[in-house]
């Protein structure tokens, strides 16, 4: 079982000797083999919730765990894409996709026929000896996915990870990160701005409020997607197109129009300056 689970999780900054509260007793779960998505305005902590489940940032207060254990540290159990590609520059495709692998040992063959199946899923054919300088920031990401998917993780932990892409490259990734869902299912915490998106690839989404970030509704997608048999559809302005997707991706959007008020400043009618 690979679920995550978020217990009360408070986090705490400290800047210029002030603390500033970035997440507020969250607490929300992803469970075994299941697809979450969070959105919500940008600085109210999706990326630190990430962080936190990968074991790179830890909760002031509360706890994160997976797979019924606290997270102290990374591992292997859990692969993170992040919005910046992390390439190692001085190595070539096939070594990044590689090095993962290489790490965990086994037989050489098995590992070039892992690698050649992301190469190809990936549209990298004809890159493996290219060096990230040598490819676009499209390219590049689509790297560093194959370097997580190669590795076969329990969970997999994704920032924006289709965000360098453009439009109809994003899409291609989208559908493709469908049929891999489908055909090899893992525990998924996938962190976008882009609502469409959340809704087309979650089978629940996470919705947030701006900073001290807490939860302000979780949307149970899978049970409309089934009613509306989103599974016949393999293209995403077909799933796009249904009644359901548009009432989600506009009931989402109305939240996080709620989210980007601007904040009422209060004055001091003593002193005449803000509270």
């Amino acid at each position: 079982m690979s679920e995550i689970v978020f217990d009360s999780v408070s986090r705490v900054f400290q800047r210029d000797g002030k603390d500033f509260l970035t997440l507020d007793r969250v607490s929300f779960n992803v469970r075994d083999r299941e697809f979450v998505a969070i959105v919500g305005p940008s600085g109210c902590g999706k990326t630190t919730c990430l962080r936190m489940a990968a074991g790179l940032e830890f909760p002031t207060s509360g706890t994160v765990s997976v797979g019924g254990r606290p997270v102290t540290q990374p591992g292997p159990d859990r692969a993170v894409v992040f919005q910046q590609f992390a390439l190692f520059p001085w190595k070539t495709v096939y070594e990044n996709i590689d090095f993962g692998l290489r790490s965990k040992g086994g037989d050489a063959s098995a590992r070039r026929e892992r690698i050649a199946r992301q190469v190809e899923l990936m549209g990298l054919q004809g890159y493996e000896s290219a060096y990230p300088h040598q490819l676009s920031g499209g390219m590049q990401q689509r790297v560093a996915i194959a370097r997580s998917y190669v590795l076969d993780p329990d969970v997999l932990l994704m920032d924006e990870p289709f965000g360098a892409l453009d439009a109809q490259t994003r899409v291609v990734m989208q559908e493709e990160l469908i049929k891999l869902s489908r055909v090899n299912p893992r525990t998924v915490l996938f962190i976008t701005h882009a609502v469409e998106e959340a809704v087309y690839l979650a089978d629940r989404v996470v919705v947030m409020t701006r900073r001290p970030g807490t939860i302000r509704e979780v949307i149970d997608v899978a049970p409309i997607r089934a009613a509306e048999r989103w599974g016949l559809f393999d293209r995403t302005e077909e799933v796009m197109d249904q009644a359901s997707f548009v009432h989600l991706r506009s009931h989402i959007w109305r939240l996080l129009r709620g989210e980007q008020q601007p904040e009422t400043v209060a004055l001091n009618t003593t002193g005449g300056g803000r509270a």
